[in-house]
């Protein structure tokens, strides 16, 4: 018999010592992806924020993803997505993104947005996939090339 690893998607603090290699991976990983002024992603400080739903996947009680739902006037928006190298192919970033559309919904918005890079293809193959459609910058985002925005109605 074989022992089925266990995985759980909640809500927790971003600021907990197993989170931050996660946080650090995502930013040194967007790093050498876009120059500084086309990442996007938030600050712990700005991730502690009560306008945050933070939540963490863990495998076998270990930390492998983290994602949010960041609460904005009139829509959702879907920020720090990410899933460490060796949980990649396990579709935990699919069950992560399940939970955070749950919670924006829960929080009653019918629109989520996110902002991603184009050279992402594992994440725009997964929005995609999710139903997200390509639109203009939304919020406080601007024109980028390096950048797609999309949304979602649910």
């Amino acid at each position: 018999m074989t022992d089925t690893p266990s995985l759980s998607i909640v809500t927790e603090s971003p600021d907990q010592p197993d989170v931050a290699p996660l946080l650090e991976a995502n930013n040194a990983y967007m790093a050498s992806l876009y120059p500084a002024e086309s990442n996007h992603g938030l600050s712990l400080a700005d991730l502690m924020k009560a306008s945050v739903s933070f939540f963490v996947a863990r495998r076998d009680g270990a930390a492998v993803g983290c994602g949010a739902v960041v609460a904005k006037n009139g829509f959702a928006e879907l920020k720090r997505i990410y899933v460490s190298d060796h949980a990649r192919g396990l579709k935990i970033g699919r069950k992560i993104l399940d939970v955070l559309e749950a919670r924006a919904k829960e929080l009653g918005y019918d629109r989520i947005c996110l902002e991603t890079g184009i050279s992402q293809p594992e994440a725009l193959g997964l929005y995609r996939k999710a139903g997200y459609l390509e639109t203009g910058p939304f919020g406080g985002y601007r024109p980028d090339p390096l950048s797609l925005f999309m949304e979602k109605r649910v």
